[in-house]
């Protein structure tokens, strides 16, 4: 009877965590495919999960940040979905590469011209976005997530320090520091890999220098080797001549 009850309880308590912690995997976020460095161009991917079991998701706006506006925002053509970009016109222009800009993309909207997103799927919808700011931490997209059955799940909420997470919670983007150059080109990585790369290289050349003096070396003495032996036949061919001649004289 103990083990059944301790067997029921413990069922409950996973099937409450399961509960709990659901909605915290759930929700449309977005991360960086690689790096989004400060002042830099990234690749982003907004991830959409589909949370219900009886409709598919046909429709997603991702609504860009005005406070720190994005003077570029290319959406990557996806296959089954219509995009719309929407710009609008800014209260102060910002400078790209020293042309004024007086309008940027505040919108981008994907239509499934499908089935969407079924359900027990997710999706994601990659754009190419920069320069990012220099003076933020973090970038807030706010989503809306559109169902098949005309149901509508705003991601809007932004997270309030101290604070729980909120029910639907608004996708944010973390910035990593600017490199070192000012332009999010490389990484740790690649610089280790390059560095390998060339410490190998030296070991190489260095591998084959010491072959060829090897090598240069070991000629050198069979030469030497060979002309000793020929020197030391020759006297011993004149040595047997000579004894020759002495004991027919004899």
């Amino acid at each position: 009877m103990k083990a059944s009850r301790l067997a029921a309880a413990g069922a409950v308590a996973a099937s409450a965590v399961v509960v709990l912690s659901s909605p915290a995997f759930a929700h449309v976020s977005v991360q960086p495919e690689g790096a989004a460095a400060k002042g830099g161009y990234a690749v982003v991917d907004f991830k959409v999960p589909n949370e219900r079991d009886n409709a598919s998701t046909t429709k997603l706006e991702v609504n860009f940040p005005t406070d720190h506006p994005l003077s570029s925002v290319m959406p990557e053509p996806m296959a089954g979905w219509d995009i719309k970009i929407t710009k609008s016109k800014l209260d102060k222009p910002i400078d790209n590469h020293g042309e004024q800009l007086t309008e940027v993309v505040t919108k981008v909207t994907w239509t499934a011209t499908g089935k969407g997103i079924e359900p027990g799927y997710f999706e994601k919808f990659p754009v190419s976005v920069g320069a990012l700011p220099e003076d933020a931490d973090e970038l807030v997209f706010k989503a809306i997530q559109t169902y098949s059955n005309k149901e509508v799940v705003r991601w809007i909420e932004e997270q309030q320090e101290g604070a729980e997470e909120p029910e639907n919670p608004a996708p944010v983007l973390a910035l990593s520091a600017a490199a070192e150059d000012g332009h999010a080109h490389g990484s740790t990585a690649t610089a280790e890999a390059t560095d390998d790369a060339s410490e190998e290289a030296s070991d190489a050349e260095a591998a084959s220098s010491q072959s060829t003096v090897a090598a240069d070396s070991s000629d050198t003495t069979a030469r030497v080797l060979g002309v000793v032996g020929i020197v030391v036949g020759v006297v011993g061919v004149a040595y047997g001549v000579l004894a020759g001649r002495r004991r027919t004289d004899a």
